[in-house]
């Protein structure tokens, strides 16, 4: 990528430029969705209610895993785009050297901490007796991929952070590719199941990363890179920890609480634990505008902070908020309306289906909120507020969400609809608290 190529974010019409760096960024997270819901999709399809209530607890721990792995990925986006938009290029290859190393260590650390312990992390999920080795499977055999999630992780920040947001789009092209055609020979060919999922899903990233690093050496990077900066350079290592960290924790506070969602739900029963993993999913199409706006803007205001462009930072977040509004309300109609029939995509049971349009209806209402809440949350990171983005989160999570969805559960005749009230109760207080933050900013920028 030439250096001309990543000042579109610094100059021009402030909606073109976002929007045009966003859709490759909805597109990745489109691909990235369907990567991870066609496992539960083909096992829903081709196993019994026992496998797939075994993908949906894996996935929901491994996907605890690779937000915060995406989150700590945040500091390398900023740092990058910061450094490249304040003209110094080294600085931004010395902090990709660093983010290298910082990542890891990671992954060896998390593969030691899952693979050994796969069934004491299913028991500690509440796993369905019917579908506990499942989970347990499922869960060792992506963690043995954790490697290849955090190289992908990785790779794609950078290229965020430079202004990048088609080269991520490709290799998550191929990734979904491999995953689904191995789906289909282990899960639908060979019956193996939640595992025949994970098999397919581990393979998939492993390949996806081969080719993002075949990208990078193609491509004209806009900074400098040495096989000496991957090292632990003091000033990147503190300037990307002190961004990556919070959102990082916010992450696995966050997503510790929609385990926490998971758990309550498996105890219900089979069927429920299986709903839920459905409707997790159709989430996640349904998120994808707000998600994409949130990514975007972080780089976009990472970089525009960088080169003193304030202004165009604060736009670009009401012009985020705007846009990710009218996507919001349509995502909303139709999980309300017609979340039966995006939750028979992922399972052929009539119960099941039942269940997940329930729990659907109340995720309708959070289409509007996450609109805001990601827009802000993208806005703070890009200006390195992440202490901020971190307090917020772990608010809404352990003081709104967790707490609501405990009393909702214990209300006689409880159903997955007041279950999921606590997600669009806890995204109301984060909005409030985002607002707040923001005012109390702008204030002392004028100051």
């Amino acid at each position: 990528m030439s250096r001309a190529n990543t000042q579109n974010l610094l100059q021009g019409n402030i909606l073109r430029s976002l929007i045009s760096f966003a859709f490759p960024v909805l597109l990745a997270l489109f691909l990235q969705a369907m990567y991870g819901a066609a496992d539960l999709i083909i096992v829903g399809q081709f196993a019994d209610t026992f496998e797939q209530s075994g993908v949906a607890s894996g996935s929901q721990l491994f996907n605890m895993i690779t937000m915060v792995i995406t989150g700590l990925t945040m500091g390398v986006t900023v740092f990058v785009g910061d450094r490249i938009g304040a003209g110094k290029p080294e600085e931004a290859g010395r902090g990709v050297g660093t983010g290298i190393a910082i990542f890891a260590v990671l992954a060896v650390a998390v593969t030691a901490l899952v693979v050994p312990f796969s069934d004491s992390l299913a028991a500690f999920m509440h796993a369905p007796a019917e579908a506990f080795s499942q989970t347990g499977a499922y869960v060792k055999i992506c963690g043995l991929g954790t490697v290849f999630i955090t190289a992908y992780n990785v790779i794609g920040a950078v290229f965020r952070g430079i202004g990048d947001s088609r080269t991520p789009l490709l290799t998550v092209v191929i990734a979904c590719a491999i995953n689904v055609l191995g789906d289909l020979v282990l899960v639908a060919g060979f019956g193996m199941g939640a595992a025949g999922a994970a098999i397919a899903t581990v393979s998939a990233q492993a390949i996806s990363v081969v080719f993002s690093l075949y990208f990078i050496s193609r491509k004209n990077l806009p900074f400098a890179f040495s096989k000496k900066f991957i090292r632990f350079d003091p000033a990147c290592l503190k300037k990307i920890l002190l961004v990556g960290v919070p959102i990082a924790l916010q992450e696995l506070l966050v997503q510790f609480s929609f385990l926490f969602i998971q758990m309550v739900v498996n105890s219900m029963g089979v069927m429920e634990s299986a709903a839920v993993g459905v409707a997790e999913k159709v989430c996640v199409f349904l998120m994808l505008v707000a998600s994409a706006y949130m990514q975007s803007i972080s780089a976009f205001v990472a970089q525009n902070n960088g080169a003193g462009e304030f202004e165009r930072s604060r736009k670009a977040l009401f012009y985020g908020i705007k846009t990710a509004l009218a996507a919001g309300f349509i995502m909303g109609s139709i999980a309300f309306f017609a979340g039966d029939l995006l939750a028979s995509v992922f399972s052929g049971e009539a119960q099941v289906i039942a269940f997940a349009h329930d729990y659907l209806k109340a995720y309708a209402i959070d289409c509007l909120l996450t609109a805001i809440l990601f827009c802000f949350i993208g806005y703070f990171n890009g200006c390195g507020k992440t202490v901020f983005v971190m307090a917020q989160g772990v608010f809404g999570a352990f003081c709104v969400r967790i707490p609501a969805v405990y009393w909702m559960s214990r209300l006689e005749g409880a159903s997955l609809f007041h279950i999921g009230l606590g997600t669009p109760i806890s995204s109301v207080a984060q909005i409030l608290l985002c607002v707040a933050a923001y005012r109390i900013y702008q204030k002392s920028a004028k100051r």
